[in-house]
């Protein structure tokens, strides 16, 4: 059997951070037995549904690399196809036809609770003539569904689970205006496209249970389901904004690489063993859905952060180059320069040793392309005292003749504080807090380097408040 699989998300807003867990554990298991991954737009919500969340959808897709095997599928264009199922139902008598107004079925929902029942459908036209039906009003479809026994579901995720059938009523799978309900919907687009295993949030665990009595009365095979447990925060909350449940969109901007979001995210209710950072490769190799738990999974920043600054560390440096340079570009308010570029590029071997998002990286590699002068943050600036200025002009005048290189500038700065008694951060500080604007930095000698001699020199002058020959400030 070829396994086939579904993602099926609603176009009513963006990727959230669970649905996209719910795609890779897709997209993995696919991968892992050899079979296809497809997307289906569950677009009913006509009111609701809307392009830009569709787009949004498939961009965040895109950005993690979940590519899907077919033609996008459409819920709603396949209407027809799913109101031909309800009356295929109707015409083998495993459905019927019920008249109720929609004021009938609340008096119906009143009194059921006003007796502490659960809110169920009572069977009102189950077993009559449609010849009593009142005149004027339009019926929906309703599944004959079986009132004796249990239904039961083997799930890979939550094991065998059984509810009585007794507590389930006749549901509509056909409205009276004649649009299909979301179970028969969900249903025959299964059966359609041929999907043999459906890995889904345990919030459909209950929707479970009424399609396959909808399954079984059209005679077709149901497939394998896993309801894998929803993503809580840290303090086992309901995931909430402050938690994480953001859009994949928000995660790319908030500066986390994709592959290292897929890691965090599948190892959110699925490990293997102790480990913790898992290729694309190893995840295929090693991922089934057995193996996801039955608890909630939590939420962690500060997990995805040591995770992603792992994967920054990894990164090649051009791609982080192209990654950060659209923010650097928006704060300069023009293109960066082949030069810039090539600064950042010979830089990014010790920019990317500490970031934990792109964001930081980005903002730690400002100092590489902004213009002169050099605005130092707060704690620089009280770097830069009269002394530390003084330092600074007379370091200057010694650097011009320097050999620029970070073992002979060093050598040079060293030589300097040498020669005036003092301890090389008392030179080092200030210089970091002048050529940079910050009190951290990669090492000092080696920014020089990038920096350029030009630069550096005139970046010292500035911070001396001195102004070299022939140089503006």
């Amino acid at each position: 059997m070829t396994v086939v699989v579904r993602f099926a998300p609603s176009p009513t807003g963006f990727l959230h951070i669970g649905s996209a867990r719910t795609a890779l554990f897709n997209w993995l298991f696919a991968r892992h037995r050899g079979g296809k991954f497809l997307l289906r737009i569950e677009d009913t919500d006509r009111a609701r549904s809307t392009q830009p969340a569709v787009s949004a959808i498939i961009d965040g897709l895109d950005w993690l690399g979940l590519s899907w095997d077919s033609e996008i599928v459409h819920q709603f264009a396949r209407a027809a196809r799913h109101a031909e199922a309800a009356r295929q139902l109707l015409v083998a008598g495993r459905a019927y036809y019920c008249y109720c107004t929609p004021a009938e079925l609340e008096a119906m929902r009143a009194k059921a609770r006003a007796e502490k029942r659960s809110v169920r459908y009572d069977g009102t036209w189950r077993d009559r003539d449609p010849s009593e039906a009142p005149p004027g009003v339009p019926p929906a479809i309703r599944l004959r569904a079986p009132q004796q026994g249990s239904t039961t579901i083997r799930d890979h995720v939550q094991g065998e689970v059984t509810v009585a059938n007794s507590e389930l009523d006749d549901l509509i799978i056909l409205r009276a205006d004649g649009t299909p309900t979301y179970n028969l919907s969900v249903v025959v687009d299964d059966h359609d496209m041929g999907i043999t295993h459906v890995i889904r949030g345990d919030d459909h665990l209950n929707n479970a249970f009424r399609q396959k009595q909808i399954y079984d009365a059209l005679g077709w095979p149901v497939p394998e389901f896993a309801h894998v447990p929803l993503i809580h925060g840290p303090d086992g909350a309901k995931l909430s904004k402050r938690h994480g449940a953001l859009g994949v969109d928000a995660y790319r901007e908030l500066g986390y690489l994709p592959e290292a979001l897929c890691n965090y995210l599948l190892r959110l209710g699925w490990s293997h063993g102790d480990d913790e950072i898992i290729s694309t490769e190893q995840a295929i190799e090693w991922f089934d859905i057995d193996a996801v738990g039955r608890a909630p999974a939590r939420f962690d920043f500060a997990k995805l952060d040591n995770l992603n600054g792992h994967y920054i560390r990894a990164a090649a440096d051009d791609r982080l180059v192209g990654l950060i340079a659209v923010d650097l570009e928006r704060v300069l308010g023009r293109p960066l320069s082949k030069a810039e570029r090539e600064r950042l590029l010979r830089a990014m071997p010790e920019l990317k040793l500490r970031p934990k998002t792109l964001v930081e990286l980005a903002v730690n590699a400002r100092f590489l392309v902004v213009p002169r002068p050099i605005q130092p943050d707060e704690k620089a600036a009280k770097l830069l005292t009269p002394e530390a200025r003084r330092l600074l002009s007379e370091l200057l005048q010694r650097l011009k003749g320097a050999e620029w290189q970070p073992e002979r500038l060093e050598e040079e700065i060293r030589s300097f504080a040498d020669e005036r008694g003092i301890k090389l951060g008392s030179v080092a500080q200030p210089l970091r807090a002048g050529l940079t604007g910050s009190v951290a930095s990669p090492g000092i000698f080696i920014i020089m380097e990038i920096l350029g001699r030009d630069e550096t020199l005139g970046r010292i002058a500035d911070a001396a408040e001195l102004a070299p020959p022939g140089v503006s400030r």
